[in-house]
C-alpha cells in the first residue's frame, strides 16, 4: 500500500525580500505566507523548519497512541511539543536537531512502560525516519 500526499510552495523575488504561499492538498494550508523574516527574524508567517516541527509533533502522538493501544493501554491525553533546530553548517544550512516534549495522561501505565513505548514511538513514527537529524525526547507521565 501507497499513500501520497501533496502539498505546494509558490516563491517570487529573492532570499531576503522574497514572499511565498505554502498550501496542501487538502486545504488546511492555503497560500500560508512564508519567507525569510519568518524563518531568520522571527517576522509574521510561517516557516519550513515550525511545519516539520508540527508534522513530527502530530506523526509522533499518532505512533505513540498505536503503541500504546498495542499494550493495551489508552491515553486520555498525550501532549507534543517539538523543537526544531536549524544551525548553519559548512556555509549553508541544515535541521541538525529534533527535540520532542511529551506529557501524557494514561491509565494504568507504570513510569517503565512509558519510557519504553515512547522511546520506541520516536524511533517509529515515520518523520523522525525521514529526517536526518538528532531526535531528542523528554517525557512527563502525568498522574
Amino acid at each position: 500500500m501507497s499513500i501520497k500526499k501533496k502539498a505546494s510552495a509558490h516563491w517570487v523575488g529573492d532570499l531576503k525580500t522574497g514572499v511565498g504561499a505554502i498550501s496542501t492538498e487538502t486545504g488546511v494550508l492555503k497560500n500560508a505566507p512564508y519567507g525569510f523574516k519568518a524563518r531568520f527574524e522571527g517576522g509574521p508567517g510561517t516557516n519550513p523548519e515550525e511545519l516539520i516541527g508540527a508534522a513530527h509533533a502530530g506523526c509522533f502522538s499518532m505512533a505513540f497512541s498505536m503503541i500504546l493501544g498495542e499494550a493495551n493501554l489508552k491515553a486520555t491525553s498525550i501532549d507534543t511539543n517539538a523543537e526544531v533546530t536549524l544551525d548553519q553548517v559548512d556555509g549553508g544550512f541544515a535541521i541538525t536537531a529534533v527535540h520532542l516534549t511529551l506529557k501524557a495522561k494514561i491509565p494504568g501505565a507504570t513510569q517503565q512502560q512509558f519510557d519504553e513505548l515512547s522511546k520506541k514511538a520516536k524511533e517509529g513514527c515515520p518523520v523522525s525516519k525521514v529526517l536526518n537529524a538528532k531526535i531528542t525526547l523528554d517525557g512527563t507521565l502525568e498522574s
